[in-house]
């Protein structure tokens, strides 16, 4: 899909994504996921800043991108209300730079599924992350069930059509493929959302 038209479907999404920041379900897995962030952390794919709350603010210093300017709007807002330190920017992660050795903390939740190279966007979290620093990712994908997989490998051309995002990629895989070595994950709803923490591998 053409980054213009994804842009324009994750604009569009911003409502959506406003209804959801009430669901308790992802609010205990940002909870447990987020409660190590530390330093300087960077966010991609921050959307409207649904993890900002969940963030212990004494101790973090957040860099957030996204590549869409009504999510990067509404981040912060968001930011404002939850008094976050942080810095957005509107910027395609498949495309952005940092320094090596940047970052104490990068975090990704529910980014993985929009990538075209998803591999390549870990690898880069891995050089922009500090030897010493830690990965953070919640991430959606195939299911673990053999009824529930083969109907995400169905719909996931209308899905992407839609919504912009792929529902049927295997997110362990993709981080075990990346330089990036898992020290620990759990999954959820039959293996469709999986919580992982990993290290640079440096």
């Amino acid at each position: 899909m053409e980054k213009e038209k994804l842009i324009k479907k994750y604009d569009r999404q911003v409502d959506t994504y406003k209804r959801a920041l009430n669901n308790r379900t992802l609010a205990r897995w940002r909870t447990e996921l987020l409660n190590g962030a530390h330093g300087k952390v960077l966010e991609v794919g921050v959307g409207i800043g649904s993890n900002f709350r969940f963030y212990n603010r004494e101790d973090v210093n957040l860099t957030g991108v996204d590549f869409s300017p009504e999510m990067i709007k509404t981040a912060r807002k968001t930011a404002s209300a939850c008094q976050m330190n942080a810095e957005l920017f509107q910027e395609d992660v498949e495309e952005l730079r940092f320094n090596s050795d940047s970052f104490d903390c990068i975090v990704s939740t529910l980014t993985l599924c929009g990538y075209s190279h998803p591999t390549q966007v870990l690898n880069n979290l891995h050089n922009w992350c500090k030897k010493d620093g830690t990965v953070l990712l919640m991430e959606h994908g195939i299911s673990s069930n053999f009824l529930l997989s083969n109907t995400q490998k169905l719909i996931d051309p209308l899905f992407v059509k839609a919504v912009g995002c792929h529902c049927d990629r295997n997110i362990t895989n993709i981080v075990e493929q990346s330089h990036l070595k898992i020290e620990r994950t759990q999954s959820h709803w039959s293996g469709i959302i999986q919580l992982i923490w990993a290290k640079p591998d440096k």
